[in-house]
């Protein structure tokens, strides 16, 4: 009787499985980003709703707002408020909204989101919140949203990464709505 099975579902004594062990990450998984200036910053993979590629034309500015709000975006379905995450954080390299498609990273808060228009997104990584440092030389507009930094070695140089507090920028008056 002729036998239905594939050998390279088999695995014995005499054969070798190919069959490797994934890693299991460290950490806890973060979005890394870019404000214009160049600045990189981090915010917790748990608060981000979504990552979405708008184009600047379906931001629907709103009159008599903070120059920090760009408008309201309808995103599937829920219209949330758009910000400048740069210069919300008192950067003065200017948001290029004359692309054809603006970075938003969508946070969440409880019931609360809100957009934040960033330059480019470096990608998902895990990192280890042991190895978080105190900020250095932050500046006082930025220090209430940043709950610490990084050191990572990057080539020849150590670079920081700092991580912000998705909380307290949801919540600050600073957006003025």
């Amino acid at each position: 009787m002729a036998s239905n099975r594939n050998p390279d579902f088999l695995t014995g004594p005499d054969q070798v499985s190919e069959i490797q062990q994934l890693e299991t990450p460290e950490g806890e998984l973060y979005l890394r980003f870019y404000v214009p200036s160049g600045e990189e910053f981090a915010l917790p993979a748990v608060g981000i709703r979504e990552a979405l590629f708008q184009s600047p034309e379906r931001i629907t500015p709103i009159p008599n707002v903070s120059p920090l709000l760009l408008g309201t975006l309808n995103a599937r379905g829920r219209v949330i408020w758009v910000g400048d995450l740069g210069q919300f954080l008192g950067d003065s390299t200017a948001l290029n909204t004359d692309k054809p498609e603006l970075h938003v990273v969508a946070i969440e808060e409880q019931d609360a989101m809100l957009g934040l228009v960033i330059d480019s997104i470096v990608g998902m990584t895990w990192l280890s919140p042991e190895a978080l440092k105190m900020p250095q030389n932050i500046p006082n507009a930025m220090a209430p949203f940043i709950l610490g930094e990084w050191l990572l070695q990057e080539g020849d140089e150590e670079k920081r990464l700092r991580l912000l507090d998705q909380a307290a920028i949801l919540n600050s008056a600073r957006w003025g709505t």
